[in-house]
């Protein structure tokens, strides 16, 4: 990729998954694979140079305490979302109060894991080549700082993610395998073991990326059902 500032190893999609695994412990860095077009939601050269360094970013995402840190940002963002329309006079109706998904009833079953989805394209299926990229850290939850990955839209910064990594990987032993312009995979070695927790687990998710439920699986009960059912978490922004 034109400017991607680390290396990159090339693979088929069927043996993405197992290419990860070797380069995991070769020595080179830290694996990630590939979505594909993700150089063009990257910074170019020029960018990242206006952009906070990755200690910059790591910096603060070591003084983030994940979840009440993220879920008090939410809130103030929130909040001045609404200040800000009350200023320019517009009518702000329900968003007066803070959107809650509903909670859904608990389903019978559930879906496919969405498994490794980066190496899949929507239209023509599995990718025949892929791209992994090898991030100079031995600490996976710091690749979004190295790529700069976030901070549009509704999509946390980076720090956050870090943040959300870094917790996620303690409680749970999840690990960052696959990110593309829009979309993360994690994987994941601990499920939540009870409903309660699970559910716990969905609305901090939820206040992470809402659109796993606002366009995915509907309720949180539907989010967490799934959160015990796979190993494999999904987070897309749109």
């Amino acid at each position: 990729m034109v400017n991607f500032p680390y290396e990159v190893v090339e693979t088929s999609g069927e043996d993405a998954l197992a290419t990860w695994e070797k380069l995991k412990n070769a020595g080179r860095g830290t694996p990630v694979v590939l979505g594909s077009g993700i150089e063009n939601y990257l910074p170019t050269p020029a960018q990242r140079a206006q952009l906070p360094t990755v200690q910059d970013i790591l910096a603060v995402a070591a003084t983030i305490k994940f979840p009440d840190d993220f879920l008090r940002f939410r809130r103030d963002e929130l909040a001045a979302a609404m200040a800000s329309l009350s200023e320019m006079n517009l009518p702000t109706g329900a968003a007066d109060e803070e959107y809650e998904p509903p909670l859904g009833e608990w389903p019978t079953e559930t879906g496919e894991s969405t498994g490794l989805s980066v190496l899949y394209d929507y239209a023509t299926g599995l990718r025949s080549r892929v791209q992994i990229a090898l991030i100079p850290t031995d600490d996976p939850a710091a690749i979004p700082a190295y790529l700069h990955w976030g901070d549009w839209n509704d999509c946390p910064s980076p720090a956050y993610h870090v943040a959300a990594l870094r917790a996620w990987r303690a409680q749970y032993g999840a690990e960052l395998v696959g990110i593309d312009g829009d979309t993360m995979n994690l994987r994941v070695l601990r499920k939540p073991v009870t409903r309660e927790e699970a559910l716990d687990l969905a609305r901090v998710q939820y206040a992470y990326c809402n659109d796993i439920i606002d366009q995915g699986v509907g309720s949180y009960r539907a989010l967490a059902a799934e959160l015990m059912a796979h190993n494999w978490w999904f987070f897309w922004w749109d």
